[in-house]
């Protein structure tokens, strides 16, 4: 009587072990969870209440400009010298990509001058679509 199999030992397989790579998805799916969040905000403002919590535009069109409660200006997360630099950039920013969206976020609390002033940036150089980052009002 035999012990061993007769077969021969390479044997193909019939079946692709997924295992390894749901794993690797759902690591993935964690990390950009994570992740987006951080990438959406660079300055810590209450914005206000009011308005559409839809986003506008596509995401590749939209810019971020920001105002601190202090007046200091940040463009796509990055702190500003002054509002001339803030105009260079935007006008800079707007002859690459005309479907420009500047999404301007400024604290609540803060001066109405200071959001204003990237209002008249864009309006002065026919920048015409932006959007006001707001809270969706709470539910009463």
């Amino acid at each position: 009587m035999r012990r061993f199999s007769s077969r021969n030992q390479l044997v193909t397989l019939n079946d692709i072990n997924i295992t390894p790579l749901l794993d690797l998805a759902f690591v993935l799916l964690i990390i950009f969870i994570i992740t987006t969040p951080l990438l959406e905000q660079s300055i810590s403002v209450r914005l206000p209440n009011g308005g559409d919590s839809k986003e506008a535009g596509n995401l590749s069109d939209r810019v971020t400009a920001e105002v601190s409660p202090a007046g200091v200006y940040y463009f796509k997360g990055h702190r500003l010298q002054s509002v001339a630099e803030m105009e260079r950039l935007l006008v800079a920013e707007y002859r690459k990509n005309p479907k420009m969206i500047v999404r301007i976020r400024a604290d609540a609390s803060g001066a109405y001058r200071l959001p204003i002033t990237i209002l008249d940036i864009c309006k002065r150089n026919g920048i015409t679509r932006f959007d006001i980052a707001t809270e969706p009002e709470p539910h009463r």
